[in-house]
């Protein structure tokens, strides 16, 4: 069953659709310095996760494929049949998803600091379990660590709070059921299905998932192109957002 999902929509209704995906423990506020400028050339459908912001939190634990339907319900709610989608980390492997069951579907594609597996089962079974047991306070440290240089988070602490704040805010069990979706995910083999011209962004300074994923999915990927942001952690579109978003506008705008 698909939960329902928190969204919001901005930007002329006869353009063309661009759905955003964000990160493990963000909600869709973490796109917000770039659905200005994306807004102005296309509507953008922004959502939570199941078991994040404003969406439904559903028993875990969940898949991609769960993660996945959830956005394609949404869309057919909203009578959308085409779109075209960028997605950060969770986000990007929920685009690998749709890209692959879904091919006539999405037009163009953005994967962000993100991999289609990251090998690391008994780490993610056991941050589930962390959580489930001691609440967001026990990864909040760790996890902000890997979202922002420690340059960038010595010169901003207000976006660290905010971000600390959101993380902390997350449902845990909504949370966990999202690394119980990670954690066994390979979606390997569905990289050729993908039609969809695709951009792979890899932050250099991410060490949550190093910029050779970002590679190996360029080079995995038909018609895929590569960008490394210098100095982005995990969290590029925040730490690096003029340079996401410049990457963003050429490459939805593209024909």
């Amino acid at each position: 069953m698909t939960a329902r999902l928190g969204y919001s929509i901005t930007g002329a209704e006869q353009a063309p659709v661009l759905v955003l995906g964000s990160s493990l423990g963000t909600t869709r506020a973490m796109w917000d310095r770039q659905i200005p400028a994306l807004s102005e050339q296309h509507r953008v459908v922004a959502f939570d996760h199941r078991g994040h912001g404003e969406s439904e939190v559903p028993d875990g634990p969940y898949s991609i494929s769960e993660l996945g339907a959830d956005v394609l319900a949404l869309l057919d709610e909203l009578g959308i049949a085409r779109f075209s989608y960028a997605g950060l980390s969770l986000g990007g492997m929920v685009g690998m998803w749709l890209a692959s069951e879904a091919p006539d579907r999405v037009d163009r594609l953005a994967l962000l600091c993100t991999s289609p597996a990251l090998d690391a089962l008994p780490a993610w079974r056991d941050r589930a379990a962390s959580v489930r047991t001691d609440g967001m306070a026990a990864v909040t440290d760790v996890v902000l660590g890997r979202w922002f240089t420690p340059g960038y988070a010595a010169a901003h602490p207000d976006v660290v709070d905010t971000y600390r704040a959101m993380l902390r805010t997350t449902p845990p069990d909504g949370y966990a059921g999202c690394c119980d979706a990670i954690g066994p995910m390979d979606l390997r083999s569905r990289l050729a299905a993908i039609t969809a011209p695709t951009l792979s962004i890899g932050g250099a300074e991410d060490p949550a998932i190093p910029p050779v994923h970002a590679e190996r999915m360029a080079a995995a990927v038909p018609h895929a192109s590569l960008e490394i942001v210098p100095g982005a952690a995990h969290l590029a579109n925040v730490e690096r957002a003029d340079e996401i978003t410049a990457l963003l506008l050429d490459h939805f705008g593209g024909e």
